[in-house]
């Protein structure tokens, strides 16, 4: 794959090891503040997930309470927040899908619904609507990454498994946030059900 002559192409990893691995064999050997960039590629990285679903209270604020007549907490709809921690990453990432410069967009998580995931919640949160295709390689070796970006696949291709990713987020988040509190009033005891973890507020 060659960068578009009407702009650059933007590549989102999901860590910066590998996002320098990339850059690496791309040709953007130019350091930026949270990406590198040249040859008509901008390369970027996630730090994990740098946005996710929002907590019941950022859903709902009635929710910020533990209360058996609040339960089960069954959302409408899924915001995605951004992590405090990384937002300044976030912001950078941002930056990048929605710059007038970018033409395309790249998505080179890692192969596998997690993933995936990460990088449909990011370019969500981001509110970018550019095209973007998906790389899929097991190996960081620099033959494997020429041969996945000369192989690059439409997004849309993958959004079953986007889909999947989406279902098996949202499906944590209703076990673990109804079940932590709805054991935690029953039993008196704060214990964490399931992998989602709920705010710790009464």
């Amino acid at each position: 794959m060659s960068a578009s002559e009407s702009g650059s192409v933007a590549v989102l990893a999901e860590k910066p090891s590998v996002a320098r691995d990339i850059a690496r064999v791309l040709g953007a050997n130019s350091k930026g503040d949270g990406y590198l960039h040249g040859n008509g590629y901008v390369v970027t990285w996630a730090i994990g997930h740098l946005a996710a679903l929002a907590q019941p209270h950022e859903i709902n604020p009635e929710w910020r309470y533990w209360r058996a007549s609040l339960l089960p907490m069954l959302p409408s709809h899924w915001p995605l927040v951004v992590y405090e921690k990384t937002k300044d990453q976030f912001e950078t990432v941002r930056r990048i899908l929605t710059s007038p410069k970018i033409a395309q967009v790249v998505c080179a998580t890692d192969a596998g619904r997690e993933g995936e995931l990460i990088f449909r919640y990011i370019y969500e949160a981001a509110q970018c609507t550019k095209p973007f295709r998906r790389l899929w390689i097991s190996s960081l070796t620099p033959d494997a990454i020429r041969k996945g970006f000369d192989a690059l696949r439409p997004g849309a291709d993958y959004d079953p498994l986007a889909d999947a990713a989406r279902g098996r987020s949202r499906a944590d988040w209703l076990v673990g946030m109804n079940l932590s509190r709805a054991y935690a009033l029953a039993y008196g005891s704060r214990r964490f059900v399931g992998r989602a973890h709920a705010p710790d507020l009464w």
